[in-house]
């Protein structure tokens, strides 16, 4: 029987705190098992699929946490700032969780439902900023790709050191915002039906 306490949820926890202290290369299921003080065969009763469905388990809720974060920092929030908010707590999660967001994946494979609805809402926080700038269609794809390429480069580039000459990075982001916010005011507003693709 499984232990008692125990759940895939917890599991993940555990995954996620040796992710954040060593970095998601050092996911292992004997790690896990270390922290979660279960011999490591044990883990297969939580987690079917062994390291590989581990490492899915991960992704599910790193995408689902970031979805969220996205989610509550922009509710309430129309136009510019939504958008700012957006960038804001974006960069905020990825300086927060460099070593989750180094495990976020950036192309989630189509079978995988529960990590295809997940990385569906983090893409839906982007698009829903958009609306308020009447931007729709195959339009709304070029933009959200424009704000999620924006947000990913820049949080990628500070987690990994680029930045290192003495200006203050709050003003680098500042810039990127007014700039982003100004080209979308400006952005054609229609085109094409966008068909399936997320973005």
């Amino acid at each position: 029987m499984p232990r008692a306490g125990l759940t895939p949820d917890l599991v993940v926890d555990h995954a996620l705190g040796l992710i954040d202290d060593e970095g998601p290369d050092a996911l292992t299921l004997a790690g896990v098992a270390t922290r979660a003080k279960v011999a490591a065969p044990s883990l297969y009763k939580h987690v079917p699929g062994g390291l590989a469905g581990l490492r899915r388990l991960v992704a599910i809720r790193v995408t689902g946490d970031l979805a969220a974060r996205l989610q509550q920092a922009t509710e309430g929030l129309r136009g510019d700032a939504a958008v700012a908010a957006l960038l804001r707590a974006y960069h905020g999660y990825a300086i927060e969780h460099p070593h989750r967001y180094a495990a976020l994946p950036q192309s989630p494979s189509g079978a995988d439902e529960p990590l295809i609805g997940a990385a569906t809402a983090l893409v839906g926080a982007i698009f829903r900023v958009l609306e308020d700038y009447g931007i729709a269609d195959s339009e709304a794809v070029h933009a959200a790709r424009t704000v999620r390429a924006l947000s990913h480069g820049f949080a990628s580039l500070t987690i990994g050191g680029a930045f290192q000459l003495r200006e203050d990075l709050e003003v680098t982001q500042e810039r990127l915002i007014a700039l982003l916010t100004s080209g979308l005011r400006a952005w054609p507003t229609g085109g094409k039906a966008a068909g399936s693709e997320g973005g």
